[in-house]
């Protein structure tokens, strides 16, 4: 099936004198600065002309295992060169990439290897059980699997491996299972030359929480990822940015839209060094900003915390950094004021979501405020509208924010009736509905007031509240159930289920429940709390009052205060 009959490109507007792929850029700069450092991953460095070898010896290997254009490939991973690798590798033959979390379960990766009808995997043998058991149930022909340190040196994994500092997971060697380290050993660095469409091939389908219980696809092209990228470099960061000296640290996962973008803009665009980390540990993030005389670093709000709160923190030296990012959740005011405070930088910030890409960057010619999250990119259109009746509301007043870009598609892969609810259509133009509650000052910036209660973000993770109802509704004890964010200063919101049980339901306790989530979720969308019920809030439609707990839980906690 072509890539036109898969997805919907109503709204995506086509401009054939603009053609960029997500490497093009990065392969400029692989040859502007070869021998300049690209990734420095736990003390080992790669430079430019190594980490391209190794992507093109990679995308050679992925074409002669017969990938070809428009497959679909998901990366299994944390946060390695493998990781990147990967990433350009799979772009590089035309092929799209399927970035998960891992931390995800085999239930949760089984319902994307067959949504997105992936067959090809990479993951690490860690991982690697997990993939066991979902490929009989999946398309899925063959894995790659890797370990997080196959690319240092042996005798820094023998020592790793010694001390029992390297995690590892057994892998039975059989059909369909290659091992990434063999792969770039086999095969030369001499990609077939692939043509692609910038506009209409997919470069990615990432997912994202959904409403009916069920993660969406959302197929990103190659124009649509490099139109946010290129924004965020020509018009956020020139001037500041220093192309082929500075040095970014990244902690974010990459699988995640925002820091992807940022790694890609600030870093491989531009010719500069990314410090790469697999896990936040706090001391380690502090001693490689130290050590490296870091000058970017992209954070979510619970890592800005836990560096200030760190016991250690008069330890190390943080006079490099220049310019800190934060984004994937709200900022709390304490944070900015106490950061600028001890280090006399301020906090910026980063607005987006999957659907949207990136959306908007506070300026860096200016101060910024801890609730804007800047002016939109110019290659994205903001309105603010009314929910209910979608009329556009004046500069000033509060209304849910719509955006839309003639670069990005409109729609999500296979779920018509998901896109039919999340899109609208006004003036001719189609529009993706954010869901956050947001006014546009008189400088035409955002400023963040409230998001929808359908999303939880705990510890800038986006979790789906009716992800995790449909999960605990599958319980065969469970009749109804309610998921909402309960505010928690050090983590933005906590997870809380309200559950209705069966009448004749016996011996099933909140234990019970939070286990059978742990079997199906991701850690981070387990809830923390329960609470059992004889029934939930609906309108007279029948239709989940999720506010109205939210507003339970918010004046519960204000009377607890007092």
């Amino acid at each position: 099936m072509d890539t036109a009959s898969k997805y919907t490109l109503e709204g995506l507007k086509v401009n054939r004198g603009q053609q960029e792929c997500t490497f093009t850029r990065f392969e400029q700069m692989c040859q502007r600065y070869p021998h300049r450092a690209a990734i420095i991953y736990l003390g080992e460095t790669f430079t430019y002309s190594q980490l391209k070898e190794l992507i093109d010896r990679f995308a050679t290997a992925l074409y002669d295992l017969g990938v070809g254009h428009q497959d679909k490939v998901m990366i299994y991973t944390p946060n390695c060169p493998q990781w990147i690798i990967a990433n350009f590798a799979i772009n590089k033959i035309g092929a799209v990439v399927v970035p998960v979390s891992p931390i995800y379960t085999a239930f949760e990766v089984e319902y994307m290897l067959n949504d997105a009808q992936v067959e090809t995997l990479i993951c690490t043998d860690t991982n690697y059980g997990y993939v066991k058991e979902v490929f009989p149930k999946t398309p899925l022909k063959k894995v790659i699997v890797t370990n997080l340190t196959d690319l240092l040196p042996i005798w820094k994994r023998t020592v790793g491996y010694l001390f029992d500092k390297i995690p590892g997971g057994k892998v039975e060697r059989g059909e369909g299972v290659y091992f990434f380290k063999e792969l770039i050993k086999k095969y030369s660095a001499t990609p077939p030359s692939i043509s692609i469409d910038p506009w209409l091939d997919l470069a990615y389908i990432m997912y994202t929480g959904g409403t009916t219980g069920f993660p969406k696809g959302v197929p990103g092209n190659h124009m649509g990822e490099v139109s946010y990228i290129n924004d965020f470099m020509d018009d956020v960061i020139r001037g500041y940015i220093r192309e082929g000296e500075d040095v970014i640290l990244m902690v974010n996962p990459l699988f995640h839209i925002m820091a992807k973008g940022f790694a890609i803009a600030s870093g491989f665009n531009y010719g500069n060094t990314i410090v790469l980390m697999p896990v936040p540990v706090i001391d380690v993030v502090l001693s490689a900003i130290e050590k490296y005389k870091v000058r970017w670093m992209l954070g979510v709000p619970a890592l800005y915390r836990m560096i200030l709160e760190n016991d250690r923190i008069d330890l190390y030296d943080l006079g490099s950094l220049r310019y800190c990012y934060c984004g994937g959740d709200v900022l709390p005011v304490e944070v900015f004021n106490r950061w600028r405070e001890r280090y006399g930088i301020s906090i910026y910030q980063v607005y987006g979501s999957t659907e949207a890409g990136h959306v908007s960057y506070s300026r860096l010619d200016r101060e910024p405020a801890p609730t804007n999250v800047g002016h939109p990119l110019k290659s994205r259109r903001c309105l603010v509208i009314d929910p209910d009746t979608l009329k556009v509301l004046p500069q000033g007043e509060v209304g849910e924010l719509l955006v839309t870009s003639d670069y990005t598609i409109k729609s999500y892969w296979n779920k018509p009736e998901e896109t039919e609810r999340s899109y609208v259509q006004l003036n001719g133009e189609i529009y993706y509905r954010m869901g956050d509650f947001v006014r546009l000052d008189e400088q035409g910036q955002i400023e963040f007031v409230e998001r929808t209660a359908d999303i939880i973000k705990y510890k800038a993770y986006r979790v789906s509240a009716s992800e995790v109802e449909a999960v605990l509704q599958d319980h065969p004890t469970v009749i109804g159930a309610c998921v909402v964010g309960v505010p928690d200063p050090k983590v933005g919101e906590r997870i809380k289920a309200i559950v209705v049980m069966k009448e004749d339901a016996r011996g099933v306790g909140a234990s019970e429940l939070i286990r059978w989530c742990r079997e199906r979720l991701a850690s981070y969308k387990v809830p923390q709390y329960i609470e059992f019920r004889d029934m939930l809030p609906k309108s007279k439609v029948g239709k989940l009052l999720r506010r109205e707990i939210r507003e339970e839980e918010r004046r519960r906690m204000e009377k607890e205060k007092r």
